[in-house]
């Protein structure tokens, strides 16, 4: 039996899959994701608002962006995207991260900008903070006057 897909979060190990078989699973992933979404005439599904960390994962992920990775004891093993929960609800961040001396955050608007393009042409609102140490992230929710903050 095979092994159930799992998005690339940036707070997991890497995928021990060739990069040739990940890309054909997360592209299968994202069609599956693209049909639920022509089948219930929205964007985002409902099942992106229910899992939004995910969701907005699988549209990095299926966008080529590299996610960033942990090895087994927690060190940060590679420079990409980490999608983390909000404080606030309906609502997600997205850190761009590396281990020491990755330049990570030397990169980061210029990355952060990149997949904040990405986010918004999957129905996503993506917009550039500074946060604790001077460190940029993205605050993302649903694009659109249905998907506005909670409450609204």
């Amino acid at each position: 039996m095979a092994d159930v897909f799992e998005v690339a979060t940036g707070d997991g190990l890497l995928s021990a899959l060739p990069e040739r078989e990940r890309t054909a699973e997360v592209q299968v992933a994202f069609q599956g994701l693209l049909q639920i979404r022509r089948v219930t005439d929205t964007a985002p599904a409902a099942w992106e608002l229910k899992q939004m960390v995910r969701a907005v994962a699988l549209a990095l992920e299926a966008a080529g962006v590299p996610a960033s990775a942990l090895d087994a004891s927690g060190a940060r093993t590679a420079t990409g995207y980490r999608v983390r929960a909000s404080e606030r609800p309906r609502m997600v961040c997205v850190d761009w991260l590396g281990p020491p001396g990755s330049g990570a955050p030397q990169e980061e608007e210029s990355r952060l900008t990149a997949c904040a393009a990405a986010l918004g042409r999957m129905g996503w609102e993506a917009l550039l903070y500074r946060g604790p140490r001077r460190r940029r992230f993205l605050e993302v929710e649903p694009a659109g006057p249905d998907y506005g903050p909670a409450g609204g």
